[in-house]
């Protein structure tokens, strides 16, 4: 399995703190936003390598950071990274866009872990492993959001009985469930044919909920309740207020 980190964002939202700098790579406590992801994952026995997609303007950044991580042995699995060649907020190729470049650019065939490179999580992504191996189809996390406002700014799923996912939107207006999906998927190798050609068939490129949306409906995607708490690093009022934790 391939651990498909999607770092490309330019977190506008929190300039002028990362103007210059890629938000994932902001320090809590001793490590970063994107370390403590890793950290994780790489402990994983099914995971063989890390794909990190950014975009040309931070590529350098990640660069560095990368070599460092490398030569102070961080990892056991080996990073690779990918520019995928935007330079502003304007001109970025999306998130969908970014994990397709990742596809094609190392030729992956495997199942894929795809992650927002931007949370903090209280648990283990082992969890939505182990039950992708359970579902035997392409997988997803879910939380109840009770909040109708918070709910109309996410994806939202509907689900049957089985875990089924049967349709999604991602920020609706009308949110048919409170089922509410975080950034983190597992996506089987058979599925990897129709990730490739999702754009060409209609799916929206920027918001990486738009991808399990256009999955469900071409495929089979199962959905499981998020086991922990999850915390978007969305403003600069919300960093600030966790940067110096452990």
């Amino acid at each position: 399995m391939k651990n498909i980190v999607l770092a490309a964002g330019y977190a506008t939202r929190m300039y002028p703190l990362t103007e210059n700098f890629p938000k994932p790579l902001l320090a809590i406590g001793d490590s970063t936003i994107l370390d403590k992801m890793l950290k994780d994952v790489d402990a994983m026995s099914c995971v063989d390598e890390h794909i990190i997609v950014t975009n040309h303007k931070f590529y350098h950044i990640f660069e560095a950071w990368a070599a460092k991580a490398a030569e102070e042995g961080r990892y056991a699995k080996p990073i690779k990274l990918v520019d995928d060649g935007s330079t502003n907020n304007d001109n970025r190729i999306g998130a969908v866009g970014d994990l397709i470049l990742a596809l094609k650019t190392y030729d992956v065939q495997d199942d894929i872990l795809v992650a927002a490179a931007d949370n903090l999580l209280d648990f283990s992504l082992t969890s939505l492993i182990d039950f992708f191996q359970e579902a035997g189809s392409s997988v997803i996390f879910y939380y109840h959001e009770l909040d109708p406002a918070r709910l109309r700014k996410c994806g939202v799923a509907e689900l049957d009985a089985d875990g089924r996912v049967l349709s999604m939107e991602e920020k609706p207006a009308e949110p048919k469930s409170d089922c509410a999906v975080p950034p983190f998927y597992v996506y089987s190798k058979e599925d990897l044919p129709r990730i490739l050609k999702a754009i060409e068939n209609g799916c929206r490129y920027d918001a990486p909920g738009n991808l399990a949306k256009h999955i469900s409906e071409v495929s089979v995607l199962h959905a499981k309740e998020m086991p922990g708490k999850r915390i978007d690093i969305g403003s600069l009022d919300n960093y600030l207020a966790l940067k110096d934790g452990k």
